[in-house]
Parts: structure tokens; sequence; C-alpha cells
């Protein structure tokens, strides 16, 4: 096992007769500041299946006396708890007799997990915060965003939202026990790069990390294995969990059109999505439909095009134009096919290779996963957008991977996988905009060339440094 595969410091949190391990999120400082506000509201917890929201909530209920898990998949016959029209007090009084755990307001954190299934308790948020505010309540699920659609203007000022992704490659790193590296990388800038030997520590510490994905579970397996056929398995088992969940959608989803178009999805990474690409031949109506679901899901996200002109970026777009990128590295790579390569030699291989080009060719991986690295940076309090430009003049190949706002200016981010690339587009881009400055990340040691700062895909959490 490498330098990279050292003991870390890990945090359990005990939830009914199971131990399981924890590694520190960002979201858990978010978490503590909603558990500290005197005017906290009842939260959602919004993301994907198995991103880790569960965990962070139980992570949170250690800071409680009393922490009082209502899991409504695992514990059917408590939906009817919540039927009636029963005030909050009423509705966890009966929680506590039926599970035995006090509900003491600013002592207890109530949980209400799989929240989707029951209706009926996703709209008594509602009274929790008119009747109840003084208690403590979070809410998660994995569907949760389809309930939300059916209910018209959830919420709006009574329920606070914090939105979740899976691992950042600094919630990587950390699992891994690394730190040090977080805080060295964080201090560096184009004006003082790192010192050579640690720049080459975290390029080889990321390209474990597109393999690996940010998947908690994946992650732990990498990081308390380092067996990659290990973190292949749980990528297994999420993606068909993500397909079994296909049927509980929406009653008229086809699950086979949303398994095409997310494959489509994965082969089209990097370039404007193209319906007919989808196999199956289904219009395009039905597979925009099919991926506003994924969409909702949290399986995909789209780039859009922006011109570029000013802030808000998304005051000039244009949905004819959409990118998307896949949730997840690891998850992608399972999709697209990798583990028919031959075995473990060949993906050790892969990522240990110069350049790693072999690997980012597969879907423009580093693109998507610099796209992806600005989400999990940026604040949870809200839905990011992505955005990126390409010149629209007929037969003009002009493109710039991302477009984004830094200190109320507008920035151009140009991805490369290597250390070398062309930027012809960034320049025109630059010059079209009368703009004085652009990103270049790639696997590259930080630096500066003419405009553009050069900043390392390992450190885009430099960014969004305040």
């Amino acid at each position: 096992m490498s330098d990279f595969l050292q003991k870390n410091t890990i945090f359990a949190v005990k939830c009914g007769s199971m131990t399981r391990k924890y590694y520190l999120r960002d979201i858990d400082k978010y978490l503590l500041a909603w558990k500290n506000d005197k005017r906290h509201k009842p939260l959602l917890l919004r993301g994907a299946r198995q991103v880790g929201k569960s965990s962070a909530v139980r992570q949170l209920g250690k800071t409680f006396k009393y922490f009082l898990e209502v899991n409504f998949e695992r514990d059917k016959e408590v939906v009817a708890v919540f039927k009636g029209d029963l005030k909050p007090q009423e509705i966890t009084s009966r929680l506590s007799a039926f599970y035995g755990i006090p509900v003491v307001p600013g002592e207890t954190l109530l949980f209400l997990d799989e929240i989707q299934v029951c209706s009926d308790a996703l709209h008594s948020l509602w009274f929790f915060y008119e009747d109840y505010p003084e208690l403590h309540v979070v809410a998660a699920g994995s569907l949760l965003e389809f309930a939300l659609r059916k209910m018209m203007s959830f919420g709006v000022g009574r329920v606070r939202s914090l939105f979740m992704y899976p691992m950042s490659f600094d919630e990587f790193l950390s699992a891994a026990g690394k730190d040090a590296w977080i805080e060295a990388k964080r201090g560096a800038s184009p004006d003082n790069p790192l010192f050579g030997a640690l720049h080459d520590r975290l390029v080889e510490a990321f390209r474990s990390y597109l393999i690996v994905g940010g998947m908690p579970e994946s992650v732990a397996n990498w990081v308390e294995t380092g067996d990659y056929l290990k973190c292949q398995q749980v990528q297994d088992d999420i993606m068909l969990a993500y397909e079994d969940d296909f049927s509980k959608y929406d009653d008229k989803a086809d699950a086979m059109l949303l398994r095409q178009t997310l494959r489509s999805v994965a082969l089209q990474i990097g370039s404007k999505f193209v319906y007919g690409n989808v196999q199956g031949g289904y219009r395009s109506e039905k597979v925009k439909a099919a991926l506003e679901l994924l969409k909702e899901a949290g399986l995909v996200r789209p780039a859009v095009y922006t011109s570029g002109n000013g802030i808000p970026l998304g005051a000039e777009i244009n949905v004819k134009f959409v990118k998307y990128i896949f949730l997840d590295s690891g998850l992608l790579l399972r999709l697209l096919g990798l583990e028919n390569m031959s075995g473990r030699l060949a993906i050790s291989q892969l990522i240990l290779a110069g350049t790693a080009s072999d690997l980012v060719n597969k879907g423009h991986i580093t693109e998507m996963v610099a796209g992806l690295e600005m989400l999990k940076y940026s604040t949870p309090a809200q839905r990011h957008d992505l955005y990126y430009w390409q010149n629209l003049s007929r037969g003009a190949q002009a493109e710039v991977d991302y477009v984004i706002v830094k200190d109320m200016k507008v920035v151009p981010v140009e991805v490369k996988s290597g250390t070398s690339g062309s930027m012809k587009s960034m320049y025109q881009f630059m010059a079209d905009k009368k703009l004085e400055y652009g990103i270049r990340t790639s696997l590259e040691n930080f630096g500066r060339l003419d405009k553009m700062d050069i900043m390392p895909l390992y450190a885009l959490s430099n960014l969004f440094i305040s």
C-alpha cells in the first residue's frame, strides 16, 4: 500500500446496533451552523442516493443529547403516525413512545429519513416550522426531488435546503489522512507553486480519485484496502440500485429509455448532447423527459451554453446547446466499461501513466470532474448551475469548457487532461469579451501563462477559498 494510504483518522457514529465509519465532510460545518442558529428552520438534505446524506445527519446527531431516526422505508408502520390533523407535538410524542427516545427541544435531533415515502411527513415540516420551531428536524430521501415536484411551492420560507454531492477531492484526501496536503495546496498559488515532490504526490492521488470516485462507500474501501476491485464492486452495486430506482421515478417512466439515456450521457461527456444518439430510436421529446427525470434523481447535471457577455451568466443561455456531466467519475468509468480491460494491472497502469491520457480520453473525464469539483466546493445552500461557451458560427470549432463568475467578473476555465494543449479557444473568448483573466486547469503545477492562471486539477477548491 502506498504512502497515500497511511492510517487515517476515522470517526464512528452509532446507529442502533451498528457502528459505521464516518469520514468528515464539508457539509458537517453547515449542519453545525444550522444547529446553532437560534432561528433554524426544518432542514431538507438533498442529493442523489448514497452520497452520504444519512451518515452526515447521524454524525450531527452525536452533538445532541438524543437522536431519533425515523426511516420510512424500514419502519413502514410509522407512516400512520403522520395521518390525520395532528400537531407536531402530538407527532413527536407518538414517535418518542414508539422508539423509546425522548424528544426534548434543544436536546433532540429528529431525523426523518427516506421521507419521500410519506408525503404527510413531508408536508408536516411546514407545521414544525410554525408550531414547533424550537425542535431540530432534518429530513432526507433518495428520491426526494420527485416527491417535492408533486407539492406546489413546497415550504417556501418555512424549510431550508442543503444540497449534497459525492465526496470532493479534498474530502478524499482528508479521508486518507492527508489534511496537511490540503493545507499546502490551499496555500499555494501561481506566484507560489508547490514543491515538485508534493505536486507529484497530489497528481498520483488525483488519478486514484478519478477511478475511485467520490461515493463514500467506494472511498472507504479504497482508504481501508487500497483495492480498486473492491471499489468497483461497490460502484456496480450503486449503479444497480440507481437502475432499480427507475421504476420509482414516475408511474409512466420507461426504465429502458432511462437506462439508454444514462448510458448515452456517459458516452457523450464533453460534447453537446445529441438526442438522436440515444439507442432505441426514441423521439427527442421522450429523451428530453428522461433527462429531466435523471436530473431530478441527481444522476446527471447540465452545463448550458452562455454567451458569457456578463453576469448573471444564466441571463444569456441557449438551451439548445447543453452538455451533461455524470454524478461521479468512478461510476462513469464503470458505465463506460473500463472493467473489461485486463484486470487490476491494466487499471493500475492507466492510473500510473505519465500523462494518464488513455484514462482521460475515456469520456473526457477530467473535464467532467472539474465541473463536479466546482459544484462541490460551492455553497451547499443553493443548487448551482454550470455554463460553457462555444462559437455558434457555422463551421466554428472554438469552445471553452466552463465559464464561471469570480469576484463579480466573468472568468473562462479551460480543462486540459495533461500538461499541454492549445489555448486558441480561450484566447478567442477572452478577446471577444475583452477579458483580462482566465484559468487553465490541468495536471501542471501552479503557474501563470500570459493572462491565464494555471490551476492544478487537484486544487480547484482554491477558487472557492474566501
